[in-house]
């Protein structure tokens, strides 16, 4: 299939959400092509939209969260699975709630849903994401691995901390393989997570129409179990949910043992950030044009949609430098969102006193790194290159977790407003995909001293 895709016709379906327990109408719509995929709060004043993609990522605690600002749409992974897993690239998913419905706990009915709306080829092609090497990390009792490959395949070992059913299942993904042998898996839990799921303001919508109960030895469940592996192939199900973020469908073997959203969302970000290093390196090594002298108008900004920046380029954009520079590199810009990086090392100079028996990054200091990569993100526009980004205000700040040496801070921002010389943005701290940190701020465009 070398034609990107998409729906014939719109379809629609209504239920509970699983964690939510809100009611739900869900419509999936035909979109262009190159438009991928997105979901449309249409229940929020001037219906807000979210990319699939990994940048939108904001929670993985028992489901995957997307978010822009404060817009989100929680346990999106079935939903995004069977459009991959059918061979849907682009479509936009409305809803007038925050969560799609879960139906029966399975994609099933999302799959039906599709086909009954019928694939459109479109005029432009498919693009590939081929790795170039093996790609492996561990978290905990986690192990994700991914090596090249020419389809996607997922060999999955999956079993509960007391290595209860443990079970393994291995499968090349295709329409016919996904639809016939993984839609069909049910999400599951663990009696004895009950009780904490409920404490946390979980599966308010949850029952055994749309989830397997396991107690024991015993498998509580309306229906017998659709396969003997049922709850790996469930573990795939969500692999295959959390991989469409990538925006592009994965040649590779993706080898996992215990996963979570976390993981399969962290594998997601790494095999997009090998497929992006070749367009990197050509920056890297593109000698810089040559505008005419008097054009200074017309010059165009490095800080454009697609684009990756090392720590030089941003030497060349920010005015920061040593120990104040609080950005390492630029990961992603798409529209108002960038992602920034910053690796923390006990070498920062701040650690000398903060605390020398116990080095913690002074919350300030995160702070100043939301600002720093939110002023980024304002140079995207042509008439704001050379000129600085001064800090204003903070507001809504919130430190909620310590970041030692040895973390990498993701810094996440989401330009909110951009009016003449003001620019306002949400920005959030992550390590390991927790929130330690997070801010709204408020910056000035300036002309720097002569």
């Amino acid at each position: 299939m070398l034609q990107q895709q998409t729906l014939r016709e719109p379809v629609q379906c209504s239920g509970a959400g699983l964690h939510s327990g809100n009611r739900v109408n869900l419509t999936i719509l035909p979109a262009p092509p190159r438009a991928g995929i997105r979901f449309r709060r249409v229940d929020l004043a001037d219906k807000p939209e979210i990319e699939a993609t990994p940048a939108s990522v904001m929670e993985t605690n028992r489901s995957t969260t997307l978010a822009r600002g404060n817009v989100k749409v929680h346990t999106v992974e079935h939903v995004l699975s069977a459009l991959y897993g059918m061979g849907i690239d682009n479509a936009v998913i409305e809803l007038d709630a925050n969560e799609p419905p879960i139906l029966d706990g399975s994609a099933r009915e999302f799959s039906r849903l599709l086909k009954a709306g019928g694939m459109e080829s479109q005029p432009e092609p498919r693009e590939y994401y081929h790795l170039s090497s093996p790609l492996h990390f561990e978290s905990g009792e986690t192990s994700m691995s991914v090596f090249p490959h020419d389809r996607l395949k997922i060999s999955c070992l999956s079993s509960d901390q007391r290595n209860r059913f443990t079970q393994y299942y291995s499968i090349e993904i295709s329409p016919d393989s996904w639809e016939r042998e993984i839609a069909p898996a049910r999400t599951f839990c663990f009696f004895e997570e009950i009780e904490a799921l409920i404490r946390n303001g979980l599966i308010k919508g949850g029952s055994l129409e749309n989830a397997v109960i396991i107690r024991d030895d015993a498998v509580l469940t309306t229906e017998p179990l659709r396969f003997n592996e049922e709850f790996v192939r469930h573990k795939i199900l969500d692999i295959v949910g959390d991989l469409s973020l990538l925006g592009h469908p994965l040649c590779g073997h993706v080898i996992a043992v215990k996963p979570n959203h976390s993981a399969n969302c962290e594998l997601t970000r790494q095999i997009l950030e090998q497929v992006r290093r070749p367009l990197i390196t050509a920056q890297a090594f593109a000698p810089p044009p040559s505008p005419p002298p008097s054009a200074a108008a017309s010059l165009t900004s490095p800080v454009q949609d697609g684009a990756v920046l090392d720590i030089t380029q941003l030497m060349r954009i920010l005015p920061h430098r040593y120990p104040f520079l609080m950005v390492d590199r630029i990961l992603l810009i798409e529209g108002n969102r960038i992602v920034g990086r910053k690796n923390v090392t006990f070498n920062e100079p701040y650690f000398q006193g903060h605390f020398p028996v116990y080095p913690i990054m002074p919350g300030v200091l995160q702070l100043e790194a939301i600002a720093q990569v939110a002023g980024v993100l304002l140079l995207r526009q042509a008439e704001n290159l050379g000129k600085l980004a001064f800090f204003m205000s903070a507001e809504n700040v919130k430190w909620r977790k310590p970041v030692h040496p040895g973390d990498t801070l993701l810094i996440e921002i989401e330009l909110l407003k951009a009016r003449g010389k003001i620019g306002r943005a949400k920005g959030t701290c992550r390590v390991d995909d927790e929130v330690v940190s997070e801010a709204e701020v408020t910056f000035m465009m300036g002309e720097p001293p002569a």
